[in-house]
C-alpha cells in the first residue's frame, strides 16, 4: 500500500492512525509539538455515545476510555449574573456524554500506537502536489517527505487545506479568554461552590462565563465576549493584570463569585478568537489528499468538534482498510459521508452558539435543555472551547 502521512496528532489524526493500525496498515503522524508533554492539551471533552464513543470502539479503545472518565463531570449548572441558579442537572450516570481530560484522551491514543508512529517537533510549513496523487511536504527544520496520501488533521489553520480548497476561517465575532483557578475548593471556595461538580454557565446576550471543573480541584474558565477583532486586539495580554481587569470590567455588577473566576485567575489569560469555515465546506476529489476534523469543517464550539474529528478519523481508516488496493475509492467514499456530517453539524453549531450568546440568552438554551432528553439536548449545548 502507498505511504500514508497524517499531519497533526490531535484526537482525529491519532484515531485515524489507530484504526489503520488495528487493520494492519501503517501510517506516520507528523506533529509540531516537540513531545507529548510539550504543552497542556486543554480541558474537558464530552465524548458522545452516538459519535465519539463509536470511534473509540472502532479503535479498540473503549475500555481504556472508560478508565479515564471524570466521574460526576456530566453535571451541568446555569446561573444568572447574580449567581442565582436557573438550571441544575446532576450527573445521572447515563454515560451518554462522559467527560474526559483532553490530555488523557490523547495519552490512551498515543499509547495504543507503535512508538515510532508520531514524529514530534515536525512543523509543516508547506505542501505541494507532485502529480499522480503524490505530494511533497516541507517542515520547519528544512526536511521534506514525499507521500502517496496526506491527511490534513491539522486544525483550523490547516496547511493541507489549500491543496483542496481556497476556503479560510473567518472570525465569528466572539472571543474566549481562557484562565484557571487551582486548588479551588480550598483557595476559591465561593467560586468552587457556585460552579458545582461539572459544567457551569453564566450567560447573557453577547457575553458569558463558562467553567468546567477538572480533576484535582481545577476550575477551567472561558470568558466569552462578543466584540470586534480590533477590540480584543487592543487588550495587552502581555500584561496579565491589566488584561484581567479589562475583561472583568465587562462583567461589572455580576456576583463576586462569578467575577472571581476572572480576577483571581492563576494563569495568564489567553485570548482565543472563535472562527468558522463556510457551512457545507467541500471540494472536488483531488488524488492523494483529504482532510478531517476542524481542517475540513470548522464550526463554533458546541461540544461536537473533537467527536466529529474522531469519527472522521475512524471512518477514513475503515474506508482505507475496506479498499486497500483502491485508495481513491476509499477517499471518495469517506468524503461523501464526511461532507454530509459537516454540513449537518455547521448549522447546529451556529444555532447553539446563538442560543448561548444571542438576544434570548440564556433562556432559549434553558428551554432547550429543559425540554429535550439529555441524550441529545445536553450533548448539543455549548461545551467549551476545546474541540
Amino acid at each position: 500500500m502507498t505511504s500514508i502521512t497524517i499531519i497533526g496528532a490531535g484526537p482525529g489524526g491519532l484515531t485515524l492512525a489507530r484504526v489503520l493500525h488495528v487493520h494492519g496498515i501503517r501510517a506516520t503522524v507528523y506533529e509540531a509539538d516537540a513531545s507529548a508533554e510539550a504543552r497542556t492539551q486543554g480541558g474537558m471533552l464530552d465524548i458522545h455515545d452516538y459519535n465519539g464513543q463509536l470511534a473509540l470502539e472502532a479503535a479498540g479503545l473503549f475500555d481504556e476510555f472508560r478508565g479515564i472518565v471524570h466521574e460526576g463531570g456530566e453535571a451541568m449548572r446555569l446561573v444568572d449574573p447574580r449567581g442565582t441558579v436557573l438550571l441544575d442537572q446532576p450527573d445521572d450516570g447515563s454515560g451518554v456524554r462522559p467527560e474526559v481530560l483532553r490530555g488523557d484522551l490523547r495519552r490512551i491514543l498515543l499509547d495504543s500506537l507503535p512508538p515510532d508512529t508520531v514524529r514530534w517537533g515536525r512543523k509543516l510549513t508547506g505542501a505541494r502536489a507532485l502529480g499522480d496523487g503524490k505530494h511533497e511536504l516541507t517542515f520547519a527544520d528544512g526536511s521534506t517527505v514525499t507521500t502517496g496520501l496526506v491527511v490534513g488533521a491539522d486544525g483550523a489553520w490547516s496547511r493541507i487545506r489549500p491543496l483542496l480548497s481556497d476556503a479560510k476561517p473567518e472570525y465569528v465575532g466572539t472571543t474566549y479568554i481562557e484562565t484557571y483557578l487551582l486548588d479551588a475548593d480550598a483557595r476559591h471556595y465561593a467560586s468552587a461552590k457556585l460552579v458545582g461538580g461539572g459544567a457551569f454557565y453564566a450567560l447573557t446576550p453577547g457575553k458569558g462565563i463558562i467553567t468546567h471543573r477538572e480533576t484535582n480541584g481545577v476550575l477551567h474558565t472561558y470568558v466569552a465576549l462578543t466584540r470586534p477583532k480590533a477590540w480584543i486586539e487592543d487588550i495587552d495580554f502581555t500584561d496579565p493584570e491589566t488584561a484581567r481587569a479589562r475583561v472583568a470590567a465587562e462583567f461589572d455588577g455580576w456576583a463576586p463569585a462569578l467575577t472571581a473566576l476572572i480576577t483571581d485567575g492563576e494563569t495568564d489569560p489567553v485570548p482565543r478568537m472563535i472562527h468558522k469555515l463556510p457551512a457545507g465546506h467541500c471540494w472536488d476529489r483531488v488524488p492523494g489528499v483529504t482532510l478531517l476534523g476542524d481542517a475540513a469543517h470548522l464550526s463554533p464550539p458546541d461540544g461536537e468538534g473533537a467527536n466529529l474529528a474522531m469519527v472522521d478519523g475512524a471512518e477514513l481508516g475503515k474506508a482505507i482498510a475496506a479498499h486497500p488496493n483502491d485508495l481513491e475509492a476509499a477517499l471518495a467514499e469517506y468524503e461523501e459521508a464526511m461532507f454530509v456530517r459537516g454540513a449537518k453539524a455547521a448549522p447546529e453549531a451556529a444555532a447553539t452558539f446563538e442560543l448561548c450568546f444571542g438576544e434570548t440568552a440564556p433562556h432559549g438554551l434553558i428551554a432547550l435543555l429543559s425540554g429535550v432528553h439529555p441524550h441529545r439536548g445536553a450533548s448539543r449545548f455549548l461545551n467549551h472551547l476545546e474541540r
